[in-house]
């Protein structure tokens, strides 16, 4: 199958078109590369599939020297007509859209960025899939964020979520509306996934994995907010590429042939905790500062995911001190910690 997967540069991206290429897919990576965090990252996962950073040109494919079914464009998803001749010229069967500007803290700060890049963005990718009829399935990426104010726990999909506390989480809500609406007008199959917390080798670094790993290993304060009463659904990059790869094997049909899927590991984890198993795997104890919590923070994340076993048989397998090892040797050797 051929696939586009946006955001190929992201932590999700990379992860997932690697894990296609090696399943056979053909694939077609699009990203812009901004810099809202250090575009090195960005290029170094670009390059383990190949994608050479001195090879890159705007709206122009360049070939993998790795894998013979594997190229990637630097393209902005606001930009309308590239992104028509992208469609057009590539024709996918399938998309995965990743492409977003991430970060819930951020949208306080530059909230348009936001709506450019995940209101704007997305609905160039529907209108994309609308006239080219080979997309046979669209799947992209909402957020556990949409969940908001909800306090009940564990969320499911079938829980309100018109109570979003950060406007990152509005534009991921309103990423699932359009997209129902299109799959409603249009009949393009369409499945959002909500992800929960995900954390592993070539993480972001705007998370707090990667911020408490780097401020650990420095010996420098790390933030902790709400003074650690907090727990999140950390979920390990596998387990995230792994229900995501399940789910495009399969598009939602009926009338309206739209479905969202929790993926998560169903396990949270109180932040003091996953604090103490850095500090194990480390072997160096956390400088904390305590802080009040802060705006756009929910105090729990906790995903369903028996939608998501019941229809592919998903079972995450990484719990949280097999996964921060696994980020710690990488983090240690991308980095060059001793």
């Amino acid at each position: 199958m051929k696939i586009l997967v946006t955001g190929a540069a992201g932590f999700i991206g990379a992860a997932l078109a690697q894990a296609l290429l090696q399943q056979g897919h053909e694939v077609v990576g699009l990203d812009c590369i901004n810099s809202y965090y250090d575009t090195r990252l960005k290029y170094a996962r670009l390059d383990r599939a190949g994608i050479r950073q001195e090879d890159i040109r705007e709206n122009r494919l360049v070939q993998s020297t790795l894998f013979p079914s594997y190229r990637f464009v630097k393209m902005d998803l606001t930009d309308r007509v590239g992104m028509q001749l992208l469609f057009a010229g590539e024709q996918p069967e399938a998309v995965v859209n990743l492409a977003a500007q991430a970060g819930v803290r951020y949208s306080l700060e530059n909230p348009y960025a936001y709506v450019d890049s995940n209101v704007v963005g997305f609905l160039n990718v529907l209108e994309c899939c609308r006239h080219h009829s080979c997309v046979r399935h669209l799947v992209f990426a909402s957020s556990s964020s949409v969940y908001g104010l909800d306090e009940h726990v564990p969320y499911r999909e079938t829980d309100m979520t018109d109570t979003p506390i950060s406007l990152y989480a509005a534009t991921k809500k309103s990423n699932e509306l359009m997209a129902h609406a299109y799959s409603k007008l249009f009949s393009i199959p369409a499945t959002g996934v909500r992800f929960f917390t995900v954390y592993g080798p070539w993480g972001r670094p705007d998370m707090a994995p990667f911020l408490f790993m780097r401020s650990i290993l420095e010996g420098k304060p790390i933030r902790v907010f709400n003074h650690g009463q907090l727990s999140r659904d950390f979920t390990y990059i596998d387990d995230i590429v792994e229900g995501v790869t399940r789910i495009l094997t399969q598009a939602p049909e009926g009338e309206v042939p739209f479905r969202v899927y929790n993926i998560g590991h169903s396990a949270p984890v109180p932040l003091m905790d996953f604090i103490g198993v850095i500090e194990r795997v480390a072997g160096r104890k956390a400088v904390m500062q305590m802080e009040e919590m802060q705006p756009g923070d929910v105090y729990c994340t906790y995903a369903d995911v028996s939608r998501l076993q019941r229809d592919f048989g998903y079972c995450p397998s990484v719990g949280i001190d097999e996964g921060i090892e696994r980020f710690y040797r990488w983090f240690r050797d991308f980095y060059g910690y001793e």
